[in-house]
């Protein structure tokens, strides 16, 4: 239950945080410039097993979020194929997605599960997410499909 409470209380600052995600649409987790994943590479997760900045100079548009990558290699392989890279639920956190909601992922908190990415908004939930991995993914990709086009301050008023 503590770790529920501590997911509850990093709400005010998710709700600031992930209504930027209006710059880039509601289906996918950026910033007010419309920056995805804070400037993390999404392709050396799998490539250098890191979170790795990207370069803003090095950068592809993506589901109107722009990405950016530590080289153009990481790049190309991402214009190659953008679904395989892209994490899931748009960059949300995935346990707050399988709650119903929609709070900002850290692109530091992450795991990759079945060759997908996934973010977490905090280490207490990142805690909480790996004690059910397979049931809490099940539970976000079932709600995923009705939340992803409702703004993130929305779900919380529901």
């Amino acid at each position: 239950m503590s770790n529920f409470k501590t997911f509850l209380g990093g709400i005010a600052v998710s709700v600031a945080l992930a209504t930027s995600a209006l710059a880039a649409g509601v289906d996918v987790n950026a910033s007010n410039t419309g920056l995805a994943m804070q400037g993390y590479d999404p392709v050396a997760y799998f490539t250098d097993g890191e979170p790795t900045k990207g370069d803003y100079q090095t950068t592809t548009v993506y589901n109107d979020a722009t990405y950016w990558f530590s080289s153009e290699e990481n790049k190309a392989a991402f214009e190659a194929n953008p679904e395989a890279y892209a994490p899931a639920y748009g960059g949300y956190c995935a346990f707050g997605t399988a709650m119903g909601f929609k709070f900002d992922g850290d692109p530091t908190l992450w795991k990759i599960v079945d060759d997908r990415l996934y973010l977490n908004l905090s280490p207490a939930i990142q805690e909480r997410w790996a004690g059910n991995i397979p049931g809490f993914i099940a539970d976000a990709d079932s709600k995923w499909g009705d939340i992803v086009d409702v703004e993130p301050a929305v779900l919380l008023e529901q």
